[in-house]
């Protein structure tokens, strides 16, 4: 493991001296997640008057943070967002937070290449152990090589994470400039709401394309759960992880005795994750448990590692899809919702993977004003991002079905996924296929 040398030992300081190591045009990392800080949040968001051009980078934020809610019209600081969280997405709405576009499992060489050394990076973390290391918890990530470029490096320490093993997963107190005492709060949860019928449906239709021995990613979102409920009743067994993302329903199927590692080829026997969010079951479940392993994230998301084990599944969520294939994930128009996360890489690991299949997943409908819309479309709404482009999309479900898109032609790829269009729009979807020349006249397909 590479490592940074501090200029001096590590030293103990209040918040408001933390907070008095910022100044104006600097760059500030909080880390993602359960790992953003909150003792030296508020502390700076109360040092915010002699301040101006903070820029603040960080990842789905799962707390308020007192810097954008203090500073309303962003005199003092400013957000930017690998991946949005709700509160991202709020924050985005009110002029508050721009986003990064990254497939999240290069954001290390980013760092490495391409962002230029941080100014200061605060995070939370465990308190320090026997081995002299402050643990990442459960969210690996590119934490390590934020530490290796950063100028100065600021641990919140806190008794609210759960210690998560994993290879890099921490920073050792030679390379720490000033540790800060937390305030001991618990890990944000992420509520995990029961499936919907429509999930259900969908779930049903994937879980039965899950072998004895499948290797599973699962994306955020009530559907990819749904999966893991769907195989709790199934009769698959021997299952891997490597997955970007730690759910609730990973943790479900772990202690049901349906994932076991036995079979993977990369780390077998290992729930390989990169970082985990969810419910106090979730946090309980890795905390000092070394069946379970936090991963960099450019070893969880590059798809040539990804491939190396068999029969990968890969799970995610997306909101639109046109008639050509293009999944749209990230963005509703011009307005940010998310990012692109893994699914892309994960979308083409699976596929190399020997025996591999991904799933792109979405309820046929949504409500707009009250009137309900179809996710299938002819062509996205403009200013919508494409996550997954139409060549790597393999299969696409529904409530209404499953249709695989590989080697399948243009008009072929239309007449599958009109066919699990919800009924009220496949007559509407069909005309407009045919009035655009996406559908030949004249001509006809097997689905």
């Amino acid at each position: 493991m590479q490592t940074r040398k501090s200029a001096q030992p590590a030293r103990t300081i209040t918040p408001a001296e933390a907070a008095a190591l910022v100044q104006s045009g600097m760059w500030i990392d909080y880390c993602s997640g359960i790992l953003q800080p909150d003792v030296f949040d508020a502390a700076l968001a109360a040092d915010k008057d002699r301040l101006r051009d903070v820029k603040i980078r960080s990842t789905l934020t799962t707390r308020p943070r007192a810097v954008l809610e203090q500073d309303p019209e962003g005199a003092h600081f400013h957000s930017l967002s690998l991946h949005f969280s709700g509160y991202d997405r709020r924050m985005h709405d009110a002029g508050r937070t721009s986003y990064l576009p990254v497939n999240l499992g290069e954001v290390p060489d980013y760092y490495r290449r391409f962002i230029p050394p941080v100014d200061i990076l605060i995070l939370k973390t465990c308190r320090m152990d026997a081995d002299g290391m402050f643990n990442f918890s459960g969210l690996n990530l590119w934490h390590r090589e934020i530490v290796l470029r950063a100028k100065c490096v600021i641990v919140e320490v806190t008794d609210g994470l759960p210690y998560a093993h994993g290879p890099d997963n921490g920073v050792h107190v030679s390379e720490v400039d000033y540790i800060l005492e937390g305030d001991n709060s618990p890990a944000t949860e992420l509520p995990n709401p029961p499936g919907t019928e429509v999930d259900r449906a969908v779930a049903h239709l994937i879980s039965d394309e899950i072998e004895d021995g499948a290797c599973l990613q699962i994306g955020i979102g009530g559907m990819p759960n749904a999966v893991c409920s769907e195989l709790l009743h199934s009769t698959a067994r021997d299952l891997g992880v490597h997955t970007e993302m730690l759910t609730d329903g990973i943790v479900d199927l772990y202690r049901a005795g349906r994932i076991n590692g036995s079979r993977k080829t990369l780390m077998p026997g290992k729930v390989v994750y990169s970082f985990a969010l969810g419910s106090r079951k979730l946090y309980d479940a890795i905390d000092r448990n070394p069946d379970f392993a936090a991963c960099p994230v450019d070893f969880t998301n590059l798809p040539h590692n990804i491939m190396q084990n068999d029969r990968v599944v890969s799970i995610n969520n997306t909101t639109q899809i046109d008639l050509q294939g293009q999944c749209a994930s990230e963005s509703d128009g011009f307005r940010h919702i998310s990012g692109t996360g893994g699914q892309l890489q994960f979308v083409r690991g699976a596929y190399a993977s020997k025996g591999g299949k991904s799933f792109i997943c979405l309820s046929s409908t949504y409500s707009k004003r009250g009137e309900p819309k179809s996710r299938i479309v002819l062509s996205l709404t403009p200013g919508n991002i494409v996550t997954t482009p139409r060549s790597d999309v393999m299969y696409v479900v529904t409530e209404y079905g499953m249709v695989n898109l590989k080697g399948k032609s243009v008009p072929e790829r239309a007449l599958a996924l009109i066919s699990i269009a919800h009924p009220d729009f496949r007559e509407g979807l069909m005309r407009q296929a045919h009035e655009n020349r996406i559908l030949p006249r004249g001509f006809t397909f097997a689905t």
